[in-house]
């Protein structure tokens, strides 16, 4: 493996080691389908009888939760929303507030506890009453689940978990075994990516450890062979002179005795000389050239460095490009969905609104209808009477003259 900069390297494989670990969470690319559905509880539709019923048992748990939770605060402003309510709820709910009061009565002061146990059970059917009602209205409920306004308390705690608990069911009631074993495989194939990746990460550190040092050795080896040659040249060449002047002192004494040898001996040490002058040159050759071949492997090495750090740079940039795109779909979805909502809001508000107006003309319309129809039936008794009165009346006149008529004849 070539070496380079080790800090630009080492932060490399930083960067690699916090790819792997964004790896390790479970995408939408290459997640098959099964492990998509458990994964994401949106996805998951309910296909089987006997997983809707359970379904629709929790929603209208879930529905009659929120009422029990606004039932308080409506009976805290009943003259508000007793128009809307009605006669028969209004009543349910002043009823089921005097139970409410009567209990808490007894549970303040000791008493009898069948009398507590009555109570409370009629507070619970009470209770079962108002529900019952408000489910057979569903209009209302939503009408007033948008027009009361609730603190928080914690009964919403207990809604969100028990909604918690619902998706749970949802998640747990359309996942088959086999979707459960897929998505466990799915897991540890993930943790074993991970695992894997961080030994290799690990490894090439190690092998980066290892080039670094045997690098280092290799350049102060080569540093203490050159100042060592360096040294040994410098005690040469001292060497020599030493040599050279004991030879010219010797020659001076014995100038004539021996001034052949001298020469000779003289032009052979300059020889010397010269053999290790060449040698010295091409030692300093050679260096220079593996020298020069090490800057080409470190250049080398370094370029190789640089080309993987753009090409994961230009990877990173695609990725995060195509983040962006997918976060921006996902926002101007989420801003219509809460824009459908609120329209939704207002339009459930305007019908029930118009309920309650269609409700009173249709009871105006009865109550027209009512005292017409005993108009009509006091006119026809009336006329009965009269027509009776009439009958009575012409047949006195006729008994009063055919009596008349009897007395004349008798007279004759």
């Amino acid at each position: 493996m070539a070496t380079g900069d080790p800090a630009a390297l080492q932060a490399s494989l930083l960067e690699q080691r916090t790819l792997v670990k964004s790896m390790a969470t479970p995408g939408r690319a290459g997640i098959p389908l099964g492990v998509m559905k458990v994964l994401d509880p949106r996805q998951l539709k309910p296909d089987i009888t006997e997983t809707e019923r359970i379904l629709t048992v929790l929603d209208e748990t879930i529905v009659k939760l929120e009422i029990t939770r606004l039932i308080p605060r409506v009976i805290g402003s009943l003259e508000r929303y007793a128009r809307m309510l009605g006669p028969e709820i209004t009543s349910s709910l002043l009823e089921h507030h005097k139970l409410s009061v009567e209990i808490q009565q007894l549970l303040t002061s000791p008493g009898d506890e069948e009398s507590k146990r009555a109570v409370e059970q009629h507070l619970k059917c009470s209770l079962r009453n108002i529900l019952r009602l408000f489910l057979a209205n569903p209009l209302l409920y939503y009408g007033l689940k948008h027009e009361v306004r609730v603190r928080e308390s914690p009964a919403d705690v207990f809604i969100k978990a028990f909604m918690e608990f619902r998706d749970f069911t949802l998640e747990r009631l359309l996942t088959s075994p086999d979707e459960e074993k897929e998505k466990i495989q799915f897991m540890k194939d993930i943790s074993l990516q991970v695992e894997k990746n961080t030994e290799t990460i690990s490894a090439l550190q190690e092998e980066l450890a290892a080039v670094i040092q045997t690098r280092d050795e290799e350049l102060k080896r080569k540093d203490k062979m050159i100042e060592n040659l360096k040294t040994s040249m410098e005690d040469l060449a001292k060497d020599c002179e030493a040599e050279i002047q004991h030879i010219m002192e010797e020659g001076e004494n014995q100038q004539k005795e021996d001034e052949k040898a001298s020469k000779y001996r003289c032009a052979r040490l300059k020889q010397e000389v010269q053999l290790l002058g060449a040698r010295f040159n091409a030692l300093v050759l050679e260096h220079r050239a593996s020298e020069l071949v090490l800057r080409k492997e470190k250049c080398k090495a370094e370029r190789e460095i640089q080309e993987w750090v753009q090409k994961y740079d230009i990877d990173m940039r695609e990725k995060q490009a195509t983040y962006d795109e997918l976060q921006a779909v996902y926002n101007d979805e989420k801003d219509q969905l809460a824009l459908l909502m609120e329209k939704h809001a207002l339009l459930l508000q305007e019908y029930a609104e118009i309920e309650e107006e269609r409700r009173m003309l249709k009871e105006k319309e009865e109550e027209a209808a009512r005292i017409e129809a005993r108009r009509n039936d006091a006119a026809t008794c009336i006329q009965a009477f009269w027509k009776g009165y009439l009958v009575r009346s012409i047949y006195k006149s006729k008994l009063k003259k055919g009596k008349g008529k009897g007395r004349g004849k008798g007279k004759k």
